[in-house]
């Protein structure tokens, strides 16, 4: 599907870039956000869950660790949040090495489990230690705009910022797609013993998509608890967080540089809309209603939409 290979996606974003402007709602610019950075989360769960085939369900604690690094070095310290964002994702980087290092060595669901209870217990650290953390009642920046404190008056500077993160994960995907990490993630996906013995080290190879993932997805939860100038455990640790961002890039398209982006741009728009629309009257409803379209994509399309399309309508069109 070419429209989404070479300047094509730099046309895209640059038409994204111009919406940005031109758009004065705030609500949109807001649901802009929302997408943006979810196409970044999913690019980032994809490096290890998609392109490595190790399937996270705890994701939500590197976010956490971004967004609790940057916010904590900011109100304490007074450390800019740019600077707090590779804090945490470097912070993020060692938990990813805690976590991968004894579990890559082991076959299994013991990694998924394993993201699940360290997220868990990550979130309870945070309640427990409360007079550093503010624990489950969450910590409120103060409002004061600047560059400097990642804090604007409106909303644009936001939606640039996140369609950079975008921007930057998609193409860091095509290149790792590319490269000789990319072919040996695929080995190891498709066929672990094979890819060893071919003489692939499987354990580095993890350990390296693990940690990238890591760190994209602590910068993105840092840039997040900027613009909602909160942070609470509930939220920056939940399983729902990651569990969306997961069934996201598996109904745009799992393993592939464009499924992140179609199943934030279907999704996202879907939850907020549901949320704002429907919640309000009809309490539940809108999860009912997400739910039964999750359940249909992923029944009647279990390649994602991206590879459906590539492999069943396009090629139809090219024969």
């Amino acid at each position: 599907m070419s429209f989404f290979k070479g300047n094509y996606f730099l046309v895209f974003l640059i038409l994204l870039g111009l919406a940005v402007a031109v758009v004065q709602n705030s609500f949109v610019l807001h649901l802009m956000i929302m997408v943006f950075t979810s196409v970044a989360l999913g690019h980032a769960w994809n490096f290890i869950g998609g392109y490595g085939g190790q399937l996270s369900f705890g994701h939500a604690a590197f976010y956490g660790i971004g967004a609790y690094t940057s916010t904590l070095l900011f109100v304490h310290l007074g450390v800019t949040p740019w600077l707090g964002m590779i804090a945490g994702g470097l912070l993020a980087v060692i938990a990813s090495l805690i976590l991968g290092i004894p579990c890559f060595r082991l076959r299994g669901t013991y990694f998924t489990l394993a993201t699940i209870a360290f997220a868990e217990v990550l979130r309870i650290l945070v309640v427990y230690f409360k007079e550093f953390t503010g624990g489950s009642i969450g910590i409120v920046l103060k409002f004061n705009p600047g560059f400097l404190n990642l804090m604007f008056k409106n909303r644009e500077p936001f939606a640039y910022i996140a369609l950079g993160f975008m921007a930057l994960t998609y193409y860091l995907s095509v290149w790792v797609e590319n490269s000789r990490l990319g072919y040996y993630l695929t080995a190891l996906k498709e066929n672990e013993d094979g890819a060893r013995a071919l003489g692939i080290n499987t354990y580095r190879c993890k350990l390296i998509a693990l940690m990238i993932s890591a760190f994209l997805t602590a910068l993105i939860g840092s840039f997040f608890a900027q613009y909602l100038t909160f942070i609470e455990p509930e939220s920056e640790f939940s399983l729902g967080l990651s569990i969306g961002l997961t069934l996201s890039v598996m109904i745009g398209g799992i393993g592939s540089a464009m499924g992140p982006v179609i199943g934030a741009f279907i999704i996202t728009p879907l939850q907020e809309l549901l949320r704002v629309y429907i919640s309000g009257e009809h309490q539940g409803l809108q999860h009912i209603i997400y739910g039964m379209v999750l359940v249909v994509v992923v029944i009647c399309i279990p390649q994602g939409i991206y590879k459906w399309v590539t492999e069943t309508v396009w090629r139809k069109k090219t024969a």
